[in-house]
């Protein structure tokens, strides 16, 4: 991992942020720093508020209280559209694509998408050198360019999950969000989709939601535990499997159901 210089500016900071619904606390003072080039996991039972966190970063909600900086810009309720181009992307639980595109034309339509009104959509495709080039790189990071011009709906599960990483890394954003992408995988499935996250966010910061514990500690620097809205710890893998608070948060209720 390239970590940033000491005192530079984080990647994503978050200050005391909190978020409730009704008389609902969701989120209570969280405080947390992605670093530069970071790849920082969020775990935590049903309910602990990592949705909830993922959508006050990327703008689908607002913060009853604290500070959000991206990449040294406050964002804490501004717009999904404002936060992506200064700087953020993110993929979801489920797919967002095209369904009738090709896998060529989806990642086209981000790379468009990521520059604002650089492009026009009414131009011609085939006219536009550099959104196409920059797409065929990410299509040969993410393994998919022998179907380019297959239609994303048509895809395998996993060739779905691989393009919507595609899709999510195609704007160049320094930081990524990705939203347990290998949900709904096999096992095989899931190590080719963290050799492909490692590879296609190599230098870029990534904040990461995944319940699959060998796909946290196979790809994270850092881990970040939430339980009832709190962030209870943050350290290297090694540090938060040996902790005791977070054994009986979350890891010992997973290890006893890998048992059963």
């Amino acid at each position: 991992m390239s970590m940033q210089a000491p005192n530079s500016t984080p990647a994503l900071e978050l200050r005391n942020v909190r978020k409730d619904f009704g008389a609902l606390a969701i989120l209570r003072d969280v405080s947390l720093q992605l670093q530069q080039g970071e790849r920082l996991a969020l775990i935590g039972p049903n309910g602990a508020g990592k949705s909830t966190l993922f959508n006050l970063i990327s703008g689908r909600l607002a913060p009853q209280g604290g500070e959000i900086f991206l990449l040294g810009h406050d964002i804490a309720g501004r717009k999904p559209y404002e936060i992506n181009r200064l700087g953020l992307a993110r993929s979801f639980q489920i797919t967002h694509l095209f369904p009738r595109l090709s896998v060529l034309d989806n990642l086209r339509c981000a790379v468009m998408w990521s520059h604002g009104g650089r492009y026009a959509f009414w131009q011609r495709l085939s006219r536009m050198t550099a959104v196409r080039t920059r797409a065929e790189e990410v299509m040969l990071q993410i393994g998919l360019e022998a179907r380019r011009d297959v239609a994303a709906g048509e895809l395998s599960y996993a060739e779905q999950r691989a393009l919507e990483i595609g899709v999510t890394v195609a704007g160049g954003a320094e930081v990524i969000l990705l939203d347990e992408p290998t949900a709904g995988m096999s096992r095989a499935e899931s190590e080719a989709a963290i050799a492909l996250i490692r590879h296609a966010t190599q230098g870029r910061a990534l904040l990461m939601v995944e319940h699959d514990m060998s796909v946290v500690f196979g790809l994270a620097d850092r881990i970040a535990v939430l339980a009832q809205g709190e962030l209870i710890a943050c350290d290297t893998p090694e540090r938060i499997r040996a902790d005791q608070r977070v054994q009986q948060a979350y890891l010992g209720d997973l290890a006893s159901e890998e048992r059963q």
